[in-house]
């Protein structure tokens, strides 16, 4: 094997493949290496669709040997530190790897220290989570009985914001379709102080969440779970007792009730309190787990004050050192981090990135924070937000050609996009370094 090439690419998730496709697009005869471990390579946009019953789990990957671009070396081994000085990075068996340019995409990695008792509890019994097991959240639903269906997400930036919500519309579909819907409260508790940022998505939302008759508990921040008490513990985001904001009777067990600033569909859902936190008692819950940088980024000279990758906002580039870019999931972009991001940061950084090869000057695009979160609201039903980095609601100007005149309502039109096109595009498309 190698040790030296003119592009080295760590992550073979949707970023790193992205690249690399697109890059070999522009010139075969790169020397390109990819540093990836894992033997398999998933589509996880349909886990969604698996954890509510009407995706086959199976569909959602496929070996890594099968996305990994002709042309392009696999390193397949785990990357395990930078000398960026050097232009050189370490690896578990391979020895040091150099390089002229770096590409740094292994997306992010789960630190369940930050949530303690979640990374025991997370998979097993009636917590689920769509970003580790989707086929045990449909488990969890099928089987529910009814009682509190708590849907809630820790205040670190996650895949995907949407999706912690996504799964409770569908759950209260197949509430509704078994029979327990009327036993039982659907409760969304998140960090947030609004259902979504996008003032057009987030409309159409309230009027999802009113249909469904859903409670939303705002400035919810998840610091503990208690498996065996099923009660996931919450500190407030915001001082509670300036204005009152939790009305607290009785002694440390009694029940609290939350105040408007803090709750919309108040439901007498069973709650308790310990000092400061705030327990809420759950028959099912389903969370995502906090993210991080990986462990060899985080601890490395490339990251900003937060631990994310240090790069420019618009070029992808390092803010430190030239050669390096970095995107998808582990850079400090502000915006959500999803596929859809990606698609629009990869042809930035393969741009930039071939014209200082050659040329040794940046290219003119820049990259305006597009991303893209697919939001199911029903069995048949999506709206679909995209939104830049002032989370102005940008629609694609191509789904007119699907006869979609306005993105921001529940469509089936989407719905047919979300589970039959996006997973085309992906694997025929997006993965081969075709232009979508």
């Amino acid at each position: 094997m190698k040790s030296h090439y003119q592009i080295v690419i760590i992550g073979g998730g949707t970023a790193g493949i992205m690249t690399a496709a697109q890059l070999l697009k522009k010139d075969r005869k790169l020397s390109i290496g990819i540093i990836e471990p894992a033997d398999k390579h998933y589509y996880q946009p349909a886990w969604t669709l698996v954890g509510a019953g009407t995706y086959d789990y199976n569909k959602t990957v496929r070996p890594m040997s099968s996305v990994m671009p002709k042309g392009a070396s696999w390193i397949k081994d785990y990357a395990t530190g930078f000398e960026p000085e050097s232009n050189s990075v370490s690896t578990k068996q391979s020895g040091t790897i150099t390089y002229d340019y770096l590409v740094v995409a292994p997306g992010l990695a789960y630190d369940y220290s930050l949530v303690p008792g979640l990374g025991e509890a997370i998979d097993k019994g009636a917590v689920c989570s769509n970003y580790t097991d989707p086929n045990h959240t449909w488990n969890v639903i099928k089987n529910f009985k009814g009682g509190t269906a708590l849907f809630t997400q820790p205040t670190t930036p996650i895949k995907c914001g949407g999706a912690p919500q996504k799964i409770m519309y569908l759950a209260e579909s197949h509430f509704r379709k078994s029979g327990v819907r009327k036993k039982t409260d659907v409760v969304f508790a998140t960090g947030g102080t609004v259902i979504f940022g996008v003032k057009e998505i987030a409309k159409t939302l309230m009027e999802v969440v009113d249909r469904k008759d859903i409670n939303l508990r705002f400035h919810h921040k998840l610091v503990a779970v208690d498996a065996e008490k099923q009660i996931a513990w919450y500190e407030m985001g915001k001082d509670i007792t300036a204005g009152g904001c939790v009305v607290i009777s009785g002694d440390q067990d009694s029940e609290l009730e939350l105040d408007e600033s803090f709750q919309y569909n108040y439901k007498d859902v069973k709650v308790v309190r310990d000092g400061n936190r705030y327990g809420i008692h759950y028959d099912m819950m389903h969370t995502a787990p906090p993210s991080v940088a990986p462990k060899f980024v985080k601890e490395s000279s490339l990251v900003n004050a937060a631990g994310w990758l240090d790069v420019d906002h618009q070029t992808m580039q390092h803010n430190t050192y030239a050669n390096i870019f970095g995107l998808g999931d582990v850079a400090a972009l502000p915006t959500a981090k999803t596929g859809a991001a990606i698609r629009k940061q990869v042809p930035i950084v393969v741009d930039n990135l071939f014209l200082l090869l050659k040329h040794d000057k940046m290219g003119q695009m820049a990259y305006n924070g597009y991303s893209s979160c697919p939001l199911v609201t029903d069995y048949g039903k999506m709206v679909l937000a995209e939104f830049d980095y002032k989370n102005n609601f940008i629609p694609d100007p191509k789904l007119k050609r699907m006869f979609i005149s306005d993105s921001s309502k529940e469509l089936w039109r989407l719905w047919m996009l979300k589970k039959y096109g996006l997973p085309y595009l992906y694997w025929n498309k997006m993965m081969k370094g075709k232009d979508v």
